[in-house]
C-alpha cells in the first residue's frame, strides 16, 4: 500500500491491534539466550552478503564459546525450496532469513517460533530500529516472529557512459517523469539509449525492433504477483495498491484500470524494442545483462548496489525511479528478519543468535561492508557513510524514506499460492499472449483463495 514509512508503521499497529484477539498462529514460544550452547544452523540466500553474516557468526563465537554457527547460502529460488522440503522433512535450519511474503504462511502452518518472551526476557530494544521495520513482522495472533535485519528501496542504476554518449545528464536521470498514456519523459529517455545494431537509436526512423544491440531499459521478468523491481515503482505513482489494505488484507486489486494500464504500457515497452522480450531473462540475470553493456538503465533493489558497482570496466550512476501521474516518486519498502525454526531443537541458542543478528554489534559489520542498509537506524547510517567511502551516492534510495514516498511489501496470507496464479498470468501479459485485462480474471482467482 502507497504510503510513508511512518504511516506503515501506523497502519501495521492498527492491523496488530485488532488481530490479535483473534488470530490463532503459533503458539510456541522461541525460548531466552540464558545459558544457551550446542550446534547451530543458520541459512540465507544472499551471497553478497555471506562474508558480513561470516564475520558476525565468527564474533558471535568468540563472545558465545559454547555455540557454533554454521551458515548455508543458496540462491534465491533453490532457497525456498529448501526451506519448505527441510520443513516437511523436519531437518531445515535452525535459523532463516525471512521474507515478508513468506512469513503470513508459516505462521499459518505453526513453522516458525513467536519471540515476544524472549524479546521481554532479554530486553531487546525494539526501538533502534528504522521507525516500522519491527511491527512488520507481527502476525495475525499479535506475536512476533522476526527481529529486523535490514530494508531496501529501489532506484535506477545507469552506464554513465552511454548516458553520456545520448546526451542526457545526471540532473536529466534525477528527474524523469512518467505516465502509462505516452511514457512522458521516461520512455523518451529509454527510447532514445536503445540502439540496434545499425547503430539506429529507438527514436529515430529506420530502427530496427527485431536487432537490437542495446536496450534503454533492462527487464529481469514479469514481477509475478508484486513487481517489486519490475514495475510496482510505476504502479505505486498511480495510487494503485495491491490490496485493499496492507498488512493482511484479503482482496487482491489486479482488476484494477489504474495497475492494467501500467502493465500495458510496460508491455508496449518490450513490443516497440526498447527493452528485452520475456523469453530472453530466462535464467539470465539482468544486472549481469547490464554488466555487459546490453542494457543502459535497470530498476533494482538497494541490496544490488555492492554488485552494480563491482563490475570492472562499467561507469555506473543512481537516479531516483521517476516520478509519476501523481507527482510523485514511489518505491516497494520491504525488510527482512531472521525467524526461527518451529521445530529447532536448539531453541535456546536460535534464539540468542537471532538477537546477535538483530543486534547493533552485527549491524554495525553489515554496515561497514557497504552492501545493505541495516535495520538498526545508527547502523543504516553507518551504511550510508561506508558507501559513501566506495565513492557511491545512495541519497536516491535513502530520500525515498525521508520523502515518505515508499509503500509496503504486501503481506497476505495464501502468498504462494497467489504466486501459483500471478507469474503465469502476468508472464502471458508479458511475452504477450494475453491483454492486460486477463488480470481481471487472475485477481478473481486470487481473491477466491481468501473466501
Amino acid at each position: 500500500m502507497k504510503k510513508a514509512l511512518g504511516a506503515v508503521a501506523v497502519a501495521a499497529a492498527a492491523a496488530i491491534a485488532l488481530s490479535a484477539c483473534t488470530g490463532s498462529g503459533s503458539s510456541n514460544q522461541a525460548a531466552a539466550g540464558g545459558d544457551a550452547k550446542g550446534d547451530i544452523s543458520y541459512w540465507l540466500w544472499d551471497a553478497n552478503q555471506l562474508p558480513a553474516y561470516q564475520q558476525c557468526a565468527d564474533d558471535f563465537h568468540k563472545a558465545n564459546p559454547n555455540i557454533n554457527v554454521k551458515i548455508t547460502q543458496t540462491g534465491w529460488d533453490d532457497y525456498w525450496t529448501n526451506i519448505t522440503n527441510g520443513f516437511v522433512a523436519g531437518n531445515g535450519p535452525d535459523v532463516f532469513t525471512d521474507h515478508l511474503s513468506k512469513f503470513g504462511d508459516f505462521v499459518k502452518n505453526n513453522q516458525i517460533l513467536a519471540l515476544d518472551d524472549a524479546v521481554k526476557t532479554d530486553n531487546v530494544d525494539l526501538n533502534q530500529y528504522q521507525k516500522g521495520l519491527a511491527d512488520l513482522w507481527v502476525g495475525k495472533d499479535g506475536k512476533r516472529y522476526g527481529l529486523p535485519k535490514d530494508w531496501d528501496t529501489i532506484s535506477l542504476f545507469y552506464n554513465k557512459d552511454m548516458i553520456s554518449k545520448a546526451g542526457l545528464s545526471a540532473d536529466q536521470m534525477g528527474s524523469l517523469a512518467w505516465n502509462p498514456q505516452d511514457g512522458g519523459s521516461f520512455e523518451k529517455a529509454i527510447a532514445h539509449l536503445t540502439v540496434d545494431k545499425n547503430g539506429k537509436h529507438g527514436d529515430e526512423a529506420g530502427f530496427d525492433k527485431n536487432n537490437v544491440a542495446v536496450y534503454g531499459l533492462g527487464l529481469a521478468g514479469s514481477g509475478s504477483g508484486n513487481g517489486q523491481t519490475e514495475w510496482s515503482w510505476l504502479t505505486g505513482t498511480t495510487g494503485w495498491t495491491h490490496t485493499d489494505k496492507n498488512p493482511w488484507g484479503t482482496k487482491y486489486n489486479y482488476d484494477d484500470k489504474k495497475f492494467q494500464d501500467t502493465i500495458a504500457w510496460f508491455h508496449s515497452v518490450i513490443d516497440k524494442g526498447y527493452m528485452p522480450k520475456l523469453e530472453t531473462t530466462v535464467g539470465a540475470s539482468m544486472s549481469d545483462t547490464f554488466a555487459a553493456g546490453k542494457a543502459a538503465i535497470n530498476a533494482n533493489g538497494s541490496w544490488m548496489i555492492g554488485q552494480y558497482f563491482g563490475y570492472k570496466g562499467i561507469n555506473v550512476g543512481l537516479a531516483p525511479t521517476p516520478t509519476g501521474p501523481d507527482g510523485k516518486r514511489a518505491s516497494m519498502f520491504n525488510g527482512l528478519a531472521d525467524s526461527i525454526n518451529a521445530a529447532t531443537k536448539n531453541p535456546a541458542a536460535a534464539t540468542k543468535w537471532v538477537e546477535y543478528l538483530a543486534s547493533p554489534a552485527c549491524q554495525d559489520v553489515v554496515a561497514s561492508k557497504a552492501v545493505v542498509f541495516p535495520a538498526v537506524s545508527e547502523a543504516t547510517d553507518r551504511a550510508a557513510a561506508a558507501f559513501k567511502a566506495k565513492g557511491v551516492d545512495v541519497g536516491s534510495f535513502t530520500q525515498q524514506v525521508k520523502d515518505n514516498t515508499t509503500f509496503l511489501f504486501p503481506i497476505t496470507e495464501n502468498a504462494a499460492k497467489v504466486d501459483g496464479i500471478m507469474k503465469p498470468a502476468m508472464d502471458a501479459v508479458f511475452s504477450g499472449k494475453s491483454p492486460a485485462g486477463s488480470l481481471t480474471d487472475a485477481n478473481s482467482q486470487v481473491n477466491a483463495l481468501f473466501q
